[in-house]
């Protein structure tokens, strides 16, 4: 199913299992269903690399920032909700506002080939700003508590430019151990710039 948000200039697709997505007065919401997530485990044991979680996905062209105030209904550890980036099947990236395992953490995945697991900081309450940034073949992760002033949070890549240029960029949403969780994404913003300082602040 395609999906057009007024604030984002191209289309997007839904991948993955039914996330029920919707858009209403600027708000875009999604569900996560019992035990869905993307994670390809480093250590061997327990989760399925074949796993998947909703996800509501595009093609944007060229610089660029997709920027999202994102509220997670947390039921349970590591719900999540997800500014996403895909390149390939075991070349991905996630930057989440998790609930890592007891209290709400911004953290990011990147996946190539298995997946690593990192947390940056803790969030008073349910919600935060998260903010991917593109330029050539690399990706920036930054998360914000205000939208104003922003936190540098990872710098990496996924391949090449002509591959890192076709990525697949937006939402998903996760619970990896619950009975599922229902994400909202507001004050939807995208720019087509990288940012001028990844430290700054701006």
């Amino acid at each position: 199913m395609d999906v057009e948000l007024p604030d984002i200039p191209f289309p997007l697709r839904t991948y993955g299992p039914d996330g029920h997505w919707s858009y209403e007065d600027g708000v875009l919401t999604g569900w996560a269903g019992p035990r869905q997530d993307r994670f390809v485990t480093p250590t061997g044991e327990a989760l399925d690399p074949a796993s998947d979680a909703p996800r509501l996905l595009g093609a944007p062209e060229g610089d660029f920032q997709l920027i999202a105030r994102v509220t997670v209904g947390f039921g349970a550890a590591f719900d999540a909700g997800v500014l996403y980036v895909h390149v390939g099947d075991r070349a991905w990236a996630k930057l989440c506002l998790e609930y890592s395992p007891d209290v709400p953490t911004v953290c990011t995945v990147v996946t190539r080939g298995h997946s690593d697991d990192c947390n940056s900081f803790t969030v008073e309450g349910s919600s935060v700003w998260l903010r991917i940034s593109r330029t050539g073949r690399a990706f920036a992760f930054h998360a914000s508590r205000d939208g104003e002033r922003w936190t540098f949070v990872r710098l990496f890549t996924l391949g090449d430019e002509k591959e890192t240029g076709a990525a697949l960029v937006g939402f998903m949403t996760q619970s990896p151990l619950g009975e599922g969780c229902v994400v909202t994404y507001d004050r939807l913003r995208f720019r087509t710039a990288w940012p001028a300082d990844l430290r700054d602040g701006s």
